[in-house]
C-alpha cells in the first residue's frame, strides 16, 4: 500500500480528492484526517461537506453548518453547506426572473406552485450541491479539495444525473434557439426588431455550463482522486462489487480503496482480549483477505478501529499518519 503519500507521489497535479461510500462507514471521518494532514504540509485546504447527513461539525468538534468557509486551524478551512437554503435562494432567483423577464408585478399562482413543487424534487438537491462544489473549486483559492460526497445512492445519481440533464437541457437549448430563430425571421418578415434577449435561453446554457463543469472536475483522473471507503464485512464488499461495476458504466474511473475501522491483528493474539473481540478481529481477517483479492490494486490504505471516536484535530492527526503512510502492509491484516 502505497498511501495518500504515494499516491500524490505518482500523481502530483493532483489537487481534488473525493471519498465516496456508503453511510456510515468514515468517509466524513477520512475526508477531515486528509485536510488535516495536507493543510500540516503548509498547503492551503478545504473540506467540504455535499452530505445531508454528514457532520464535518462532529468530528472537528465545532459547529460550521451553513456558516460558508470556517478557518479551524492553519491552512485548514471547512465548508458544510446549507443545501435547504442554496434552494431557497435559488428558488428565489427563479421567481425574480420571470418576474423581470415578463414585467409582471408578482408571479401567477399556478406558476408559483409549480416552482414551489419543483423545488421539493431530489434533483433540486444535486443541483445545489453541483453548484457549491463548482463554486470553490473554479475560485481557485485553495490548494487542495477534499470532498465528503453523499452515500452511494446520491452519489451515483449525482454523476448519472449529470448526464441525464446536460442531454435534457441541451434538448431544450436547441428547441429554444429553433424557436428564437422562427420568431426573429417572422419578426423580420414583419419589418419588426427583436429587440428582447432570450432569457430563458441563456439561463438553460447556464445550467448546462455548471452540469459539464461539474462533469469535468469529477472525471478528470489528473487532478481528481476518486476514493471510496469500505469496511471488512460482507455486504460491503459485495456494495463496493456493484459500485465498481456502476462506475465503470459511467466512465468513471476509481484512484483508490481506502479500508477502515480495521482491528490490528496483533488484538486476536492477546490472552487477555475478550472472546468477542478475538473472533471480530478472525472475521476481519478472512474479509480483509478477500478485499485484497477482489481489490488488491486499488487499495492505498487501511485504517484501524480506533479506541475512541475519531472525534477533534488530536485524534484525526492518528488517521492521518495511517491514512498518509500505512504502517502494515495488506498482507498483514490477513
Amino acid at each position: 500500500m502505497r498511501g495518500l503519500k504515494g499516491l500524490l507521489e505518482a500523481n502530483p497535479k493532483l489537487r481534488v480528492f473525493i471519498y465516496a461510500g456508503k453511510g456510515g462507514l468514515g468517509k466524513t471521518t477520512l475526508s477531515a484526517a486528509t485536510s488535516v494532514k495536507l493543510s500540516s504540509m503548509g498547503k492551503k485546504t478545504l473540506v467540504f461537506s455535499t452530505d445531508p447527513q454528514a457532520s464535518l461539525s462532529d468530528v472537528f468538534e465545532q459547529n460550521v453548518f451553513g456558516k460558508g468557509e470556517v478557518k479551524l486551524a492553519e491552512n485548514l478551512y471547512v465548508m458544510e453547506i446549507d443545501a435547504d437554503k442554496k434552494i431557497n435562494e435559488y428558488v428565489s432567483s427563479i421567481k425574480k426572473k420571470i418576474i423581470d423577464m415578463y414585467k409582471l408585478d408578482k408571479l401567477p399562482p399556478d406558476i408559483e406552485e409549480y416552482i414551489d413543487s419543483a423545488a421539493a424534487e431530489p434533483a433540486m438537491y444535486e443541483s445545489a450541491v453541483y453548484d457549491a462544489m463548482v463554486d470553490v473549486v473554479s475560485e481557485g483559492k485553495y490548494d487542495y479539495y477534499v470532498f465528503d460526497m453523499p452515500p452511494f445512492g446520491h452519489g451515483i445519481r449525482m454523476i448519472a444525473i449529470a448526464d441525464v440533464i446536460s442531454k435534457w437541457v441541451d434538448k431544450i437549448t436547441e428547441l429554444r434557439k429553433q424557436a428564437y430563430e422562427y420568431g426573429r425571421v417572422a419578426a423580420s418578415l414583419k419589418r419588426q426588431k427583436v429587440t428582447y434577449e432570450d432569457e430563458i435561453l441563456n439561463e438553460l446554457e447556464y445550467i448546462r455550463g455548471r452540469i459539464l463543469k461539474f462533469r469535468d472536475i469529477i472525471m478528470n483522473t489528473e487532478t481528481t482522486a476518486f476514493m471510496m471507503v469500505m469496511t471488512p464485512e460482507r455486504m460491503i464488499i459485495l456494495d463496493t462489487e456493484k459500485a465498481l461495476e456502476m462506475f465503470q458504466s459511467l466512465g468513471l474511473k476509481l484512484t483508490g480503496i481506502v479500508v477502515n475501522q480495521v482491528y490490528p491483528p496483533e488484538l486476536a493474539k492477546k490472552p487477555d482480549a475478550p472472546l468477542y473481540l478475538r473472533k471480530k478481529v478472525e472475521e476481519q481477517r478472512r474479509y480483509m483477505a478477500e478485499i485484497a483479492e477482489k481489490f488488491g490494486k486499488y487499495v492505498v490504505a487501511v485504517t484501524p478501529m480506533l479506541n475512541r471516536e475519531p472525534k477533534g484535530l488530536d485524534t484525526l492527526r492518528l488517521v492521518a499518519e495511517e491514512l498518509w503512510s500505512p504502517s502494515k502492509k495488506l498482507e498483514d491484516y490477513i
